[in-house]
């Protein structure tokens, strides 16, 4: 998957400015995908250039111009293009994970705070998630609900884990966490 395809699926559920594509990424898929506001706005362009996507200009007072992007015939021909196409593998990348693999030199100390930030990063990826609500009334709304049952039991299934790798390396946690 591609950014590009995040985009073309969020603007086929209604026209949006880049602005609400950033809120959308951080408010309706952030458990399966991010993308900074950067990102979104040079692949918006791509995809304009390309013309699966147009572009309506709408002048504000006061405020710089609202760009409102919809798609084309080619954009939703190319989003329906890859979502009957075969499913791509997964290539996980962890950099928590990787630190972890390699932590050894910083000690039980150093691990604990390693393992201290990520639950810390967990928690609040569970607030955030909880916090979403989707209408479930219909297939789509059910496929996003799915979508977010998926983010919500990964995300409680890396807390377990990481107080089960806690007890396994026997690192108490830590006092401000014990205080929470």
């Amino acid at each position: 998957m591609e950014l590009k395809h995040a985009i073309l699926g969020l603007l086929s559920i209604r026209p949006m400015s880049g602005y609400d594509l950033g809120r959308a990424f951080a408010g309706t898929v952030a458990h399966f995908w991010h993308a900074d506001r950067s990102q979104i706005y040079r692949t918006l362009d791509r995809l304009s250039a390309s013309g699966a996507i147009t572009t309506e200009v709408i002048p504000q007072d006061g405020k710089p111009d609202r760009k409102v992007h919809s798609l084309t015939d080619a954009g939703h021909r190319e989003l329906l293009d890859w979502l009957s196409s075969p499913v791509e593998a997964d290539r996980p990348k962890e950099p928590f994970l990787a630190r972890l693999f390699f932590a050894a030199p910083i000690g039980r100390d150093g691990v604990g705070q390693l393992l201290d930030e990520r639950e810390r990063q967990m928690t609040e990826a569970l607030t955030e998630l909880d916090s979403i609500t989707i209408d479930a009334d219909d297939l789509a709304g059910r496929l996003r609900a799915a979508t977010l049952r998926n983010g919500l039991l990964h995300t409680k299934a890396e807390l377990e884990w990481l107080r089960e790798t806690r007890r396994l390396l026997e690192i108490d946690e830590s006092p401000r966490d014990a205080e929470a």
